[in-house]
């Protein structure tokens, strides 16, 4: 079983593109915390790419902004592709395929609102356009 559920905050806006196919791709970065703490005070956090398909992408490109808190479910995608030096290159990313908002769009991150999910997005095989 491949399934991956993540709550953090939007690193940067979402970033909307368009297959050849016209399919609505969104990616970004969540910023998840770690349990513990580094040098014993400051928290730490994982930086992970997350890719998002058609009905929830548009969701996403709509919706979240920078420093939005959100939850996230998906699955774990290991892909490579050969870079224009030639070099194999691979990566890691979540292929979301559902998403909740935690706070509200005018929260700076006080309290957390669940306000609803969105999903059955299916992510096709198809190359992502970057």
């Amino acid at each position: 079983m491949n399934k991956a559920i993540l709550i953090g905050r939007l690193t940067r806006d979402p970033e909307i593109r368009y297959t050849q196919n016209g399919k609505t791709v969104a990616t970004f970065s969540l910023a998840v915390d770690r349990r513990g703490a580094k040098d014993g005070n400051a928290p730490t956090a994982d930086f992970i790419p997350v890719v998002a398909w058609d009905k929830l992408a548009e969701v996403i490109g709509n919706h979240l902004s920078k420093g939005r808190r959100i939850m996230i479910e998906g699955r774990i995608q290991v892909r490579s592709y050969e870079g224009q030096d030639g070099v194999k290159r691979y990566v890691t990313e979540i292929i979301a395929q559902e998403m909740e908002f935690l706070d509200s769009r005018n929260d700076s991150g006080g309290q957390s609102q669940t306000s609803g999910g969105f999903g059955d997005a299916q992510a096709e095989d198809e190359e992502i356009p970057f």
